[in-house]
């Protein structure tokens, strides 16, 4: 399996400064000798004037037609199911034949309306016989799911999104102009891989990240870490005695009748396959070590790199798992197909199909664990000698006025009420006892009726009680 450079939308070198003019100078003594290798590698390596082979050349004379299942009969035995297509290309538009199919576990199963493509033989148009089921159209399928994949970079990068996008048909310009056609040619493949990796690498990680210093660090750690892969492949597969010969392979030698490295090819795979992995660790080492300098100036390169190299050891255990996961994955029926043979555990792993998966997964893991400490280190070493400016402190932000504090209006305490002077003389004005008890009168007219009583003798009394 093998994975082109991938662009992430890391916004890295939209807020960086100016690098200084030592740390250009140093960036432009190690990169530019490795651009100018990667140019003139591109210009040996392409096979210039060299005519690719057709597929009737090579002994390939089916061509794909398109068709549309119209009617299903099982009439052509126990194991097989009559198919009728109708043509919408192909040298009989708008005709319809009928094909046997087989039927039963691992064939295909069609149903009415499946869009399927047809392989012509190219003999007799009008013939039943010259055609053959080989596939289903999927071309609008595949085409929804890019454009929801476009439409997501986009919404969530943006102008970063785009340009990840851009670089992403990049890579896949370079793999089809120029990987494929200089290996059909006969050149090395291991030097294609490696010339190849170069200019995806060069074009994905500028177009996506910028021109920065912190991107030239990624590229320097990301071109390390790939020789450092291709040395480790060559020497393992030579000392595992790996042929890179499986079925695909061979009948690609056979078809095209020249000698090819299979070797070489299999280690060309291993490259491009743990390119889009490296793209990811170098620039996060890079981006880590940035903010590191920027959060803390004072820095020295020791630190740097250890505090870098703190946060490289979590990236690594995921990266890893995610490239062995991937292979593992992608040789998942070869594995249980040799499972069946009834063979054992250590007959299965060093089988030449499975061990030349474990090289290749083995090595791109360990080309990835020596990108951290070394992208780290790299970054380090430029980032002390660049003039960046501290991140600020926000600044405060300006205080609310406040309310003004409601005055205590202080009241005066009201002046106590004189107190009234004491009462002193007969409660019982108006009544003697010694004339007997005193009657209410009955009503009104009663009180006017009675007679006017003298008033009664002053009697001598203390102050204070009756």
């Amino acid at each position: 399996m093998s994975r082109v450079g991938h662009g992430h939308g890391h916004s890295h070198a939209l807020s960086e400064e100016p690098a200084s003019q030592r740390v250009r100078t140093l960036l432009m003594w190690l990169l530019v000798p490795l651009a100018l290798a990667t140019i003139v590698g591109a210009a040996l390596l392409y096979p210039f004037g060299v005519e690719q082979k057709t597929g009737a050349e090579v002994g390939l004379n089916q061509t794909p037609v398109e068709a549309v299942v119209t009617g299903l009969a099982e009439n052509c035995g126990e194991k097989c199911v009559a198919i009728t297509v109708k043509m919408t290309d192909g040298p009989s538009p708008g005709q319809s034949i009928t094909i046997p199919s087989v039927k039963g576990p691992g064939a295909p199963s069609f149903k009415l309306g499946d869009e399927v493509v047809l392989s012509y033989s190219g003999t007799q148009p009008q013939a039943a016989e010259s055609y053959q089921i080989v596939d289903y159209q999927r071309g609008w399928s595949l085409a929804v799911l890019a454009l929801l994949f476009a439409a997501a970079v986009l919404l969530l990068g943006r102008w970063q999104g785009l340009a990840a996008l851009g670089a992403l048909l990049l890579s896949f310009v370079v793999l089809v102009l120029f990987i494929m056609p200089s290996i059909l040619a006969g050149k090395n493949p291991l030097m294609v891989a490696v010339v190849g990796a170069g200019l995806i690498m060069f074009v994905v990680l500028y177009l996506t990240h910028g021109v920065s210093a912190r991107t030239s660090t990624a590229v320097l750690g990301t071109m390390v870490s790939l020789a450092l892969i291709g040395v480790l492949g060559a020497a393992f597969s030579a000392l595992a005695s790996l042929t890179g010969l499986d079925d695909d392979t061979a009948n690609l030698v056979r078809l095209l009748g020249t000698d090819i490295d299979t070797r070489g090819l299999l280690l060309a795979g291993t490259l491009i396959g743990a390119l889009g992995v490296l793209d990811d660790v170098t620039v996060t080492q890079t981006s880590a070590v940035w903010e590191l300098r920027r959060a803390n100036d004072k820095l020295t390169w020791r630190e740097l790199f250890a505090a870098g190299s703190r946060i490289g050891r979590d990236h690594m255990s995921s990266v890893v798992n995610t490239l062995v996961m991937a292979y593992a994955g992608a040789a998942l029926p070869l594995l249980l197909a040799i499972s069946l043979a009834g063979r054992s555990m250590g007959e299965i792993l060093t089988a030449q199909q499975i061990a030349q998966e474990i090289v290749r997964t083995l090595v791109g893991s360990i080309g990835l664990v020596a990108a951290i400490p070394v992208t780290t280190a790299l970054a380090a070493l430029v980032a002390v000698r660049q003039e960046v400016t501290p991140i600020a402190a926000p600044e405060p932000e300006p205080a609310e006025p406040s309310e003004p504090e409601p005055k205590t209006v202080k009241r005066a305490k009201p002046e106590p009420k004189p107190r009234p002077a004491r009462i002193e003389g007969d409660l019982y004005t108006g009544y003697d006892p010694d004339k007997g008890p005193w009657l209410r009168p009955s009503g009104p007219a009663a009180r006017r009726a009675a007679p006017a009583r003298p008033a009664p003798p002053a009697r001598r009394r203390s102050s204070g009680s009756p």
